[in-house]
């Protein structure tokens, strides 16, 4: 029976993760659920597996979690002290569920126990790439990829050699605004942003998906988690969203995975690894399928595609300000203060303002301050745009 832990157990990657587990009850041992505030379904799904402890991240959230597992003999905590003290608790394997750069320092201090962290946490290796890998080298800890685009490359590599990869392509659905004209682009609004042509997600992925940041997240991800030059990493829209990557070789053969889009193969393919078993997702029939498309995402009407290429050919801590000018970028856009197109403008900008002064050294300190800096700047920035409207 292997132990298992699940950092943001209530959000849509923790969700699956436990639809999985709980159709094996007898392959698993659930040892911690961290959540947030929805402490109803963290108390409810910490009762259903018998887990050792339940912590939420909000401690003034922990009473009533202690209400609700009154009697049930599992432990509830809360806070930001808790949710590192459940990623010392000795795990086989633990998913990195939690959304943000929150998510890192639970991510290593998992890692330090030399287990196996299934990294559903993009901004762990925007923010801090190096880090990571070194943490998860330094204490012989397994790292797989839970994102589908990654998962997807990982799985074409199976048997590979690193040597003979050309190039790596990640598909893009394209968003809600995947067939407006460029010139619309500047006008569109918070409500059509956040409306997804291909299935319902919450509103800050959605955006993130028009405005393809989260796809050049996915791009910066790649060149950390795989090791590759950034002019081997291409994106291109696949309206579809069924083939999740491809693996170029320099034979000219391209390796493309091909599946639903449904989060719980890529999880469920971590969870089994290195085995491949059965998982209660569609299959596909390709007769009804008829065809796949693609386009290319032009990285002149998507910047930030092209800011993530400036952010790999820089590397250091420019990953963790591009993601902290991006959320709050899209902070701003939320809030009115900007529109769709100036998120990008202000990543740019904070991004030219915050490299003189970035740390050559990563550290947990140094990725914490520069987050904070690039925060303070993207503020800046967006209140100096707002005063002069």
């Amino acid at each position: 029976m292997r132990r298992v832990t699940i950092f943001g157990a209530t959000g849509s990657i923790g969700q699956n993760t436990i639809d999985l587990i709980a159709r094996d009850p007898d392959g698993f041992e659930v040892v911690a659920l961290t959540g947030g505030r929805n402490v109803a379904k963290l108390a409810e799904d910490a009762i259903r597996l018998n887990a050792e402890v339940a912590v939420t991240a909000f401690d003034d959230a922990l009473p009533e979690l202690r209400e609700r597992l009154a009697g049930s003999g599992i432990e509830a905590a809360g806070g930001t002290g808790a949710i590192l003290e459940a990623a010392d608790r000795p795990a086989d394997w633990i998913m990195s569920g939690i959304v943000g750069a929150a998510g890192l320092e639970p991510g290593l201090r998992a890692m330090a126990q030399g287990t196996t962290l299934a990294l559903a946490n993009k901004e762990s290796l925007v923010c801090a790439g190096a880090l990571v890998l070194d943490t998860a080298k330094t204490h012989a800890a397994t790292l797989l990829p839970v994102d589908s685009e990654h998962s997807a490359v990982f799985q074409a590599l199976v048997g590979e050699d690193m040597s003979a990869v050309e190039r790596v392509i990640v598909t893009a659905s394209g968003g809600s605004f995947r067939d407006w004209p460029e010139e619309k682009l500047a006008r569109a609004t918070l409500a059509e942003a956040s409306n997804h042509p291909n299935w319902a997600m919450g509103q800050r992925i959605t955006i993130d998906s028009a405005s393809l940041f989260n796809k050049a997240m996915e791009l910066i991800e790649a060149r950390e988690f795989f090791g590759l030059r950034p002019d081997q990493i291409e994106a291109v829209i696949h309206p579809e969203s069924l083939i999740h990557a491809l693996v170029g070789f320099r034979d000219g053969a391209l390796m493309a995975h091909i599946g639903p889009p449904d989060m719980r193969h890529a999880i469920g393919y971590a969870l089994n690894w290195p085995d491949r078993r059965a998982l209660p997702v569609h299959r596909l029939n390709l007769v009804e399928i008829g065809q796949l498309t693609f386009r290319d995402p032009n990285e002149d009407r998507h910047p930030a595609l092209r800011l993530a290429r400036e952010v790999m050919e820089a590397g250091g801590l420019t990953g963790a300000a591009f993601c902290a000018a991006k959320d709050r970028a899209l902070d701003g856009f939320i809030a009115g203060e900007i529109g769709f197109l100036e998120m990008a403008a202000v990543v740019e900008t904070v991004l030219d303002r915050i490299a003189p002064q970035l740390p050559r050294e990563m550290t947990l300190d140094t990725v914490r301050g520069t987050i904070a800096e690039a925060h303070r700047l993207a503020d800046t920035v967006i209140g100096d745009r707002v005063a002069a409207e």
